[in-house]
């Protein structure tokens, strides 16, 4: 037995009496007959809220704690009750005669069930005390004394029993001095190490490789076993068979255990040996063979150092304040820090199907696929070529002794570090290849992956739902016009605009802006000139052969999409050419090496307008510039010539000559987006973010250092002869100073007051949170009021106009950008985390999906 499976009825009696260790997660069973003292003995040692009584529970359903015809429904209850709370992680006290088996039985499956210790406490004492304390009860006067004698008798059968029945740990007390001058103690499980907080470094399966780990612990900084910044080292198991010295690697890591510096859970090939260890019949199969003949050359007393060691090791830890979880084969959440059987197995051997594969090897229930935790788990067991993040998992087992690699993750970093190995030790059953869904060795997307309703579990906003008709659009969307989906790894949100203005004349300002941020405890904000233009996506690869090996994608170098995954351009050789030019500027930045990446995603903004929005040009602003250039010129020509006659028409004209006035504005303000294109010439690409790098989300890089990196793009992009990028001009502005919202405002009008489109007003820092704890908006837009003329109509500056206009709801659109940022947020960590393409378009799909929501467009 090891110490998480292992039964324990000892306790310790100091000067003060009985001390007994009670789990800190586990169902006590107190045990004695009525008027033993339980109810008082919980009373004094447990919170009231961990303690629930029969009796208790028999009032609840009967107005009377003595109505025993009520007993099946009061413990109905209490088994619910006590259920709620083992689920949720709570000890529980159970006060109750608990006498009988039966009864006993129905706890041990309810603490099975939960996965907890079951812990019993018997009080023992002599039939005259519990006589003589029923008497003094008013409700139990009247008990008969036989009742009392029959629990005396059902609780001297049950004494030897209590172990074999299921109880972990079983406490006697006789007496009523022992009862009085016992002491509980919580004890915490021995899975529970989240005091730890390391820094780790997780390490896959060894599998006698004694060389390869040597090698990798020296590249992660370990002198002779202990690393100088005091970081812990954590091996997820199999440290033995199939490999050439499996001695070796137990030598090394029984002693980093031992000093400290380490900690190890069992794998299922420890377990086998343990097994063997101790005498018992086991097969001689996949590599204990090796392990029994290497170990035959070692002395006895090495050999019994390690069946103790083995057989001391602890299914799972729990670290870091419960942030990770090491287990060998996996753990769902609902077992994390429990104790039992099958948690042990799970840990040990993971789940199957019931079916095998091709090479007659079991089929791996993919646990992780449905996993959404908050602790991180990293396991081992099952060989993949590459160690990625899977739904906050990790495999880093990467068959180094089958060829591949030793790997280990530095934690909390969540960096990879690995050393290939020195040849192949043992030819594997089945070729090394991924088990995790995705990716290229995994299955593709699948219509189950998006269709229907979803909720989408994101790490900065919690749960986003996604509803049925919602995706049925996007679906139709992404078949049908988008981008290859294997280079689509994100879509940006929309974007709320500024708060209604009240100012004469102006829908929106930007005082609004930095008033809003100023609230939600922002300071400093950086105010990013509009372009005119439309929202892109760039994807850009150092190579072919990157786009190929990372995004499974044969021939382009990336994609230039817009923000509803559409390609800019029909003719792919343009965007090849553009991205040919993007590619150059990074190079000669020197961002490639910087970044420590070979491929980017940039979001940015592509100009003209009329590259993408040359159809809605041609049916909407030039049909209404175009008729009002044909109607307004003879109208007013009439009206004229009325007024010079001496007809009273001086009012009408006038108007009239206001929505002339405001018509060529309109034209004016349209045409400015407008411009000719011969393939790239005439085009200009505005980056303003690097939104992630191979490995990173550089989504949180606040926009000061992002701007930096960008006009070092467009710098060495006109270095080299191109004019393709344009950089975003930019002030900083903060909100607490009225100068400087001042000068922002000023900005702001200067730049609309020359036909400027506006700007975004955005926190310097970004993933921005309010007082409550909740994001705010990344970015608001405040446009100008020429450019709002495109937006509402010629004639929206009238005062009358103006008024309707204020009643606008902003709430619905925030409430969508925030959504839609948070999937994106949640895209850009698993794109970094190397999670599997299906994973990464669950949140890109949903934002797409969310797009179709009811809202004005005009927001």
């Amino acid at each position: 037995m090891t110490h998480d499976d292992s039964a324990d009825a000892t306790t310790n009696t100091d000067a003060r009496g009985r001390v007994l260790p009670v789990t800190d997660l586990s169902l006590v069973v107190l045990v004695g007959a009525t008027g033993s003292g339980k109810s008082t003995f919980a009373r004094r040692h447990f919170k009231p809220t961990e303690v629930i009584g029969s009796d208790f529970c028999r009032g609840l359903v009967a107005d009377d704690e003595n109505d025993q015809s009520a007993s099946g429904d009061a413990f109905d209850v209490l088994h619910y009750i006590a259920g709620k709370r083992l689920a949720a992680g709570r000890r529980t006290v159970v006060d109750a005669t608990n006498v009988q088996s039966d009864s006993r039985k129905q706890l041990i499956e309810l603490a099975r069930r939960y996965d907890v210790l079951p812990i019993a406490i018997v009080l023992d004492v002599p039939e005259d005390v519990c006589a003589a304390r029923n008497a003094t009860r008013a409700d139990r006067a009247g008990l008969p004394r036989r009742v009392i004698q029959r629990h005396q008798r059902e609780l001297r059968r049950s004494l030897r029993h209590l172990e074999r029945e299921g109880f972990r740990k079983v406490h006697v007390l006789r007496g009523v001095e022992e009862i009085d001058g016992a002491r509980i103690v919580t004890e915490k499980r021995y899975n529970d190490l989240s005091h730890l907080t390391g820094p780790f470094d997780i390490i896959g399966d060894v599998h006698g490789c004694a060389a390869e780990l040597e090698t990798l612990l020296r590249e992660l900084g370990y002198v002779d076993g202990a690393h100088p910044e005091g970081r812990t080292a954590v091996f997820v198991g199999d440290l033995v068979d199939r490999g050439p010295d499996t001695p070796g690697v137990l030598r090394r890591v029984m002693a980093m255990v031992a000093a400290g510096t380490a900690l190890c859970v069992p794998g299922n090939h420890e377990n086998k040996l343990g097994r063997h260890l101790k005498g018992r019949s086991v097969q001689h199969t996949h590599g204990l063979a090796e392990t029994v003949g290497q170990l035959a050359g070692e002395i006895d007393e090495f050999r019994a150092q390690v069946r103790e060691f083995v057989d001391g090791l602890v299914s799972h830890y729990v670290l870091d304040g419960g942030k990770l979880v090491v287990c060998h084969a996996g753990l769902p959440e609902k077992y994390h820090g429990r104790t039992s059987g099958r948690v042990r197995s799970h840990a040990l051997y993971g789940d199957t199907t019931g079916e095998t594969d091709e090479f007659g090897l079991p089929v791996r229930y993919p646990w992780a696929e449905e996993y959404r935790g908050r602790a991180a788990v990293v396991y081992g067991h099952t060989p993949v070529p590459t160690a990625t993040w899977l739904n906050n998992t990790i495999c880093l087992d990467t068959g180094a002794v089958f060829g591949g690699k030793l790997t280990a993750l530095r934690w909390p970093e969540r960096e990879l570090v690995d050393v290939p190995a020195e040849r192949v030790w043992y030819e594997p059953a089945k070729p090394l290849r991924s088990e995790a869904p995705g990716g290229h060795d995994g299955r593709p997307l699948d219509l189950t992956d998006v269709h229907g309703r979803r909720v989408v579990e994101t790490r900065h906003a919690g749960r986003v739902a996604v509803r049925e008709e919602n995706a049925a659009a996007a679906l139709e969307v992404m078949s049908r016009f988008a981008v290859d989906p294997r280079l689509l790894p994100y879509l940006p949100p929309t974007m709320a605009p500024t708060a209604t203005s009240r100012r004469d004349g102006y829908l929106e300002h930007p005082a609004e802006a930095f008033a809003s941020y100023a609230q939600d405890g922002v300071g400093r904000v950086v105010c990013e000139e509009k372009h005119m233009g439309s929202r892109a996506v760039a994807l850009v690869c150092r190579d072919a052969d990157v786009a190929r090996e990372r995004f499974g994608a044969d021939g382009p170098t990336g994609s230039l999409c817009t923000r509803t995954g559409r390609p800019f351009f029909a003719d792919a050789s343009v965007t090849e050419e553009l991205l040919g030019r993007v590619r150059a500027a990074v190079t000669e930045a020197g961002l490639w090496e910087e970044l420590e990446t070979d491929w980017l995603l940039l979001d940015a903004e592509l100009m003209p307008w009329s590259l993408k929005a040359s159809g809605l040009l041609r049916t909407q602003y030039a049909a209404v510039g175009a008729a009002a250039g044909a109607a307004f010129p003879g109208a007013l020509a009439a009206l004229e010539a009325a007024v010079s006659r001496g007809v009273d028409a001086g009012a009408l004209l006038a108007r009239q000559r206001e929505r002339a006035a405001d018509a060529a504005a309109f034209t004016d303000a349209y045409r400015r987006y407008c411009r000719p294109t011969d393939g790239l010439e005439g085009v200009r690409l505005a980056p303003f973010q690097i939104l992630a790098v191979q490995g990173r989300s550089l989504a949180g890089l606040p926009h000061d250092r992002q701007l930096a990196l960008i006009d070092r793009m467009v710098e060495h992009d006109g270095s080299q002869g191109s004019d393709l990028l344009q950089t975003t001009r930019r002030l900083y502005v903060d909100t607490g100073d009225e100068a400087s919202v001042r000068a922002g405002v000023d900005w702001w009008l200067e730049m609309t007051g020359r036909g400027g489109e506006g700007m975004v007003v955005k926190p310097v820092e970004a993933l921005a949170r309010n007082a409550q704890g909740r994001l705010v908006q990344p970015g608001v837009k405040c446009r100008g009021r020429e450019y709002l003329r495109i937006v509402y109509g010629p004639e929206y500056t009238r005062p009358q106009n103006l008024e309707k206009l204020r009643g606008r709801t902003l709430g619905h659109k925030r409430s969508l950008a925030l959504r839609e940022y948070a999937l994106g947020l949640e895209a850009l960590d698993r794109l970094a985390d190397g999670e599997p393409l299906w994973r990464v378009h669950e949140a890109v799909f949903a934002v797409l999906a969310l797009e179709s929501e009811p809202v004005d467009p005009r927001l």
